[in-house]
């Protein structure tokens, strides 16, 4: 299949794909003698991996090796577990300084007035000034 087809297949942009051939994520493929790209049902079943991996957060390189994990069959599940894990760890400590900014701007918004007057603790806040 074409890379059109191939990104129909697989749920992956065209455009990501040649990204990912260019950085080595996945292999070049060959072209037809009128320099097609040419994927197969393991091409589409590669990258059908890398974008669930993504969809979950993780980055190009633990994607990377992710997709070298799955493709060695003597690999140990800890290694994977591992990459999981730490994985795991970083979106919570995201999802904790998400909350705290919520937090924050909840605070500095019920502060402010929202009215006509131009002085502002959301601005303030930001300047480094004392807030509300």
């Amino acid at each position: 299949m074409n890379i059109g087809e191939a990104s129909g297949a697989s749920g992956v942009s065209a455009k990501m794909i040649r990204y990912y051939e260019q950085i080595g994520l996945i292999a070049p493929k060959g072209r037809t003698e009128s320099n097609y790209r040419v994927y197969g049902e393991e091409e589409v079943h590669v990258l059908r991996f890398i974008k669930r991996a993504r969809s979950l957060g993780f980055s190009l390189d633990e994607t990377e090796t992710l997709l070298k994990l799955w493709q060695d069959k003597s690999r140990t599940s800890s290694a994977v577990k591992e990459i999981a894990t730490t994985h795991i760890n970083d979106l919570e400590r995201r999802i904790a300084e998400m909350q705290g900014m919520v937090k924050t701007l909840k605070h500095l918004s019920h502060c402010c007035g929202g009215d006509h007057r131009p002085d502002c603790p959301i601005l303030d806040d930001l300047a480094g000034e004392s807030a509300a």
